[in-house]
């Protein structure tokens, strides 16, 4: 199922979640496992994002197969670009589509500290989305960054990217983690302004730990709000009571949305299905499932 489908339609929201491949082989069977408690609360699609390197993308697509072919669930594979020449590209694509995975998040990449700006044929995902386009047989989706991306000094510049991308070819977006819905109300009437009509659908991540908190703030440059900073303060040296208050706020969060007529939601479960089993045991009755 090509994901733009599945936002077409009225009935009710949408619930997905992202997993990761892991860093080493030995991992590979409890990330199967994952996926598949994932799976099995429900969700309509999980998102699996991208390994560095040739054996990190096998991850990715493997994992994808898996959710799809033994779990029926629709999976989006994240596929990366920078440092990648076009023939790589074409060819993950093309793995990707005989496995019969027919939705990818296209995403420049992190760079490296040591990145040469001269090696593979791409420098942003404004030119991966075009990639796939030309490619065919995918739907596309992209990253959008509310409090805006950490490497743009000016949030309208980085919204008028935003809109070269989504004429390029992306069907729908997915935000970087927010934890003031404020922040992620503003950036939807920015966007609406500069005449972006795709899906936007809000990132959530129950934030269970303080190192986590403190690399989310680090990656992505999210500002923590007072109440959610006092939350971090009070109990984050406490891993019972911060996990119990991270997926408390993280479901507040997801029915504000609701209730102000966000039709979709994407969590980032880092790869914890008991994370997103009680997030949605919070929602069973909003989300009708």
């Amino acid at each position: 199922m090509y994901l733009s489908e599945l936002f077409a339609r009225d009935n009710r929201p949408t619930f997905s979640c992202e997993i990761f491949p892991p860093k080493k082989e030995e991992g590979f069977p409890g990330v199967l496992e994952v996926a598949d408690q994932i799976c099995d609360l429900g969700v309509d699609y999980i998102s699996v994002t991208y390994g560095a390197g040739g054996e990190g993308a096998k991850k990715t697509s493997e994992i994808c197969s898996h959710i799809q072919d033994e779990k029926h669930t629709p999976a989006l594979a994240h596929l990366t670009c920078i440092g990648s020449t076009r023939d790589t590209i074409r060819d993950r694509l093309a793995d990707l589509r005989a496995r019969g995975i027919r939705n990818v998040l296209a995403l420049r990449g992190d760079r490296p500290a040591d990145f040469d700006p001269d090696a593979g044929d791409y420098a942003y995902a404004i030119e991966l989305v075009r990639e796939i386009r030309d490619f065919g047989g995918f739907c596309i989706g992209g990253a959008c960054y509310p409090e805006g991306h950490i490497e743009c000094a000016h949030k309208e510049r980085d919204i008028s990217f935003l809109k070269e991308k989504t004429d390029a070819g992306c069907d729908f977006l997915v935000t970087q983690m927010f934890f003031d819905n404020n922040v992620y109300y503003n950036f939807l009437y920015r966007v609406l302004a500069a005449g972006i009509r795709v899906p936007v659908i809000p990132g959530i991540m129950p934030v269970i730990n303080a190192r986590q908190i403190k690399r989310a703030v680090e990656l992505s440059g999210t500002v923590l709000p007072p109440r959610f900073q006092a939350i971090c303060d009070k109990f984050g040296e406490d891993a019972d009571s911060m996990q119990e208050a991270g997926v408390v706020y993280a479901t507040e969060q997801i029915i504000d949305l609701l209730a102000n007529g966000v039709k979709h939601i994407h969590l980032y479960t880092m790869n914890r299905p008991e994370t997103a089993r009680k997030v949605l045991e919070n929602l069973k009755h909003i989300l009708k499932r």
